[in-house]
């Protein structure tokens, strides 16, 4: 896949979006809710992967990027952290042969540097696996920031292309970011009622749609998923273009109309 950039050139967008990416938010409320512990919630959440994966299949959605452990999330209860990364691991110890059954790529992004060897393993053997798959690109955020993704995306590009250093363009930069082999977020969704984008994708995220919903990362069924893909489909993706230019036909879709009706 060429790397492009929606600051660059005009994406192709359709009624379906080629990409989402989802802030999963409220585990730990949920969970509060019905008097649980947080990880109960956790673990919850980490099921309501597995319906939403396969909501995008059925819709046609290509890349789901998945916002699991951010950069800050660190700072949280040592046990919690410990918790989160123990889930993950039983996570790609039980699914991953399952999304490969189902035709399903397996990415992570994020400074794997800090994981125990037993984590990172399971993470290359999971990408090595699925990596000639194409129904459905699965991305994990993992230790992840989006200030992060361009430094590191700048230090990268400078190792390989030092002569850059006097100074570089968008497109020098774009190869060397954490998702350089997807298509930017055409719906960014964010569970939880928060109203923000956490550190979430910060480049990639420049023209995407964003949705915020009150309900609860575990209440996000296949209803859910639906509304936020009707609000998708109910927005006007202009690109810094006019309402009236994109009301313009294009001679490609003139001629296609004009064929219908004879």
């Amino acid at each position: 896949m060429a790397v492009t950039s929606s600051t660059i050139d005009i994406p192709k967008t359709g009624a379906v979006p080629r990409h989402v990416a989802i802030i999963m938010d409220g585990n730990g409320r949920w969970a509060k809710q019905r008097f649980l512990p947080r990880i109960a919630g956790h673990r919850r959440g980490v099921e309501n992967v597995r319906s939403t994966v396969r909501g995008c299949v059925e819709k046609g959605v290509e890349f789901l990027t998945l916002f699991a452990f951010s950069s800050e999330n660190w700072r949280r209860p040592a046990e919690e952290v410990s918790f989160l990364l123990q889930l993950f691991v039983g996570a790609l110890e039980q699914e991953v042969a399952k999304l490969h059954e189902n035709g399903v790529r397996f990415r992570v992004i994020g400074d794997m540097s800090r994981f125990e060897r037993r984590l990172t393993r399971l993470v290359a053997d999971a990408e090595a696996m699925t990596k000639d798959n194409r129904r459905l690109t699965l991305t994990v955020a993992a230790n992840y920031g989006g200030r992060w993704d361009v430094i590191q995306g700048v230090k990268r590009m400078l190792k390989h292309k030092p002569q850059l250093a006097a100074g570089f363009t968008e497109a020098d930069m774009l190869p060397y970011l954490s998702m350089a082999y997807a298509p930017e977020p055409d719906l960014f969704v964010r569970t939880g009622g928060e109203q923000r984008i956490s550190n979430f994708l910060l480049w990639q995220l420049a023209y995407t749609e964003l949705y915020f919903t009150d309900t609860l990362w575990p209440d996000f069924d296949a209803a859910a998923f639906e509304l936020a893909i009707s609000s998708y489909q109910q927005r006007e993706r202009r690109f810094g273009r006019t309402s009236e230019q994109l009301r313009e036909e294009s001679p490609e879709q003139s001629l296609s109309k004009a064929a219908e009706n004879r």
